[in-house]
């Protein structure tokens, strides 16, 4: 792991598109902002550790094939 100090109005940079810089420091706390290309996702640690989980969850799921072409066989009716 990186470990760099910054001051208030300072930032970092990540690769060339992404910057992160500290905004605000008070009450042990520290607020930064983040710029980086609409394609990247930026989500506070324990909003990713959810989403992870939940795709990990959702792709548990164990689907039985012949109960899901029968679906795709109710369907295919419904739309003639």
């Amino acid at each position: 792991m990186l470990i760099l100090t910054r001051k208030l109005n300072e930032s970092l940079m990540i690769g060339d598109n992404i910057e992160i810089k500290v905004i605000k420091i008070e009450e042990g706390k520290v607020r930064i902002g983040i710029s980086a290309p609409k394609n990247i996702d930026i989500h506070r640690k324990e909003v990713y550790d959810m989403i992870v989980n939940e795709n990990k969850k959702a792709s548990d799921i164990d689907i039985e094939y012949e109960k899901l072409q029968g679906l795709f066989k109710i369907n295919e009716k419904l739309q003639k």
